[in-house]
């Protein structure tokens, strides 16, 4: 038995903040969950779905079922729109629709959504032939450039689904977005990289030397860095990426190594070793666009190109990320090969795919 006075000297119980399970439960907000997954094909273009029940065009996917995961729901989902059977490990972003997001009927009561999508990788040609819409529900598939998403879904859509294929690219791991805004941009997000549609590429690729009956058209470089990365420039007033050089001018007497050294120096304010040859995309109308390969270890301060009067923000990527930049099609597979090729024969190491950065706006030295 314990003693009265013993008992009056004993503290209170702490305070706590603790809640009824009831209570803790009814506090919690409601929010709507779905998965989407975006796919893209040889070009990059994104791969959108017509439904029966909408104006608008949606990346494939929908709602996810009670107690179902995120990915499980992506590859359900997946299963029954395309008649495509895989499994989605990685997600690209996570995006929270607010509830006064437009579009949607009042009497639904949208509480808000979290939406998360999913990297469904390049589908190859055979892959896209193969899929299979079921055509109730789900009406056409239509494959759209990145910038012209907007054209086709709503303004929230189009956001997540252009944010989530930066994210890809970037591959600095999912995209936390509010109604499709990054709330930490990176530098393709900041630089709104793939916001003007891109001029397609679709030349055959020929490894090797150009033929002497064959006119040198243009001359572009894959410049790389001490670690293999190679430099890749944004126009500040497009977000439309290019590669090092231009079309040769009259004194330089169809010499690439000359047009692309005076367009490093223009564009890119960089200065550039001996450049290496490995080929060119022939273009059957104009001539030969000619590919090489250099090394560079100083930049000077970015000022606007002389020529055009447009400023590049220089990025370092590796070549697979550049090439996610551009509609090169098919044939973008050969080149890279051929790259790779040029960067051993550089004496470069392969650089390990990471976040892509940008080179400092003042110059100086890697």
């Amino acid at each position: 038995m314990t003693d009265i006075g013993d008992a009056r000297n004993c503290p209170d119980p702490a305070p706590t903040t603790a809640m009824a399970p009831a209570a803790y439960g009814a506090s919690r907000a409601a929010v709507w969950t779905a998965a989407s997954v975006l796919f893209t094909d040889e070009r990059g273009r994104v791969l959108l779905e017509s439904l029966d029940h909408r104006t608008t065009k949606l990346l494939p996917g929908g709602a996810m079922d009670a107690g179902e995961a995120p990915s499980a729901a992506a590859g359900r989902e997946v299963r029954e729109e395309l008649g495509l059977d895989s499994i989605f490990p990685h997600c690209l972003a996570v995006d929270w629709i607010p509830p006064a997001a437009p579009g949607l009927h009042p009497d639904m009561r949208f509480p808000g959504e979290m939406i998360y999508v999913f990297d469904g990788g390049t589908l190859t040609n055979e892959q896209v032939h193969a899929l299979r819409p079921p055509g109730r529900e789900v009406t056409g598939l239509e494959w759209v450039e990145p910038a012209l998403l907007g054209e086709h879904m709503q303004p929230g859509d189009a956001r997540r689904a252009l944010a989530a294929l930066r994210a890809r690219i970037n591959t600095a791991g999912a995209a936390v977005l509010e109604d499709g805004c990054p709330s930490v941009p990176s530098v393709l997000d900041t630089l709104q990289v793939l916001r003007t549609p891109r001029k397609p590429q679709l030349w055959p690729w020929r490894s090797g030397p150009v033929p002497s009956d064959l006119p040198v058209v243009q001359c572009w470089g894959w410049i790389f860095a001490p670690d293999g990365r190679a430099l890749v420039l944004i126009g500040e007033d497009t977000g439309s990426a290019c590669l090092p050089g231009g079309r040769p001018e009259q004194d330089e007497h169809q010499d690439p190594a000359a047009v692309l050294a005076r367009e490093a120096a223009e564009e890119a304010r960089i200065r550039i070793g001996s450049p290496v040859p490995f080929g060119y995309l022939y273009d059957d109308i104009c001539g030969a666009r000619v590919r090489m390969a250099a090394v560079f270890t100083h930049c000077a301060p970015a000022v606007p190109d002389p020529a055009t009067g447009q400023t590049y923000s220089r990025l370092l990527a590796t070549p697979e990320q550049i090439a996610e930049l551009f509609d090169w099609g098919p044939s973008g597979r050969e080149q890279l090969a051929a790259v790779h090729g040029a960067r051993e024969q550089l004496g470069l190491p392969t650089a390990q795919r990471q976040p892509v950065t940008e080179l400092p706006r003042d110059g100086g030295w890697l």
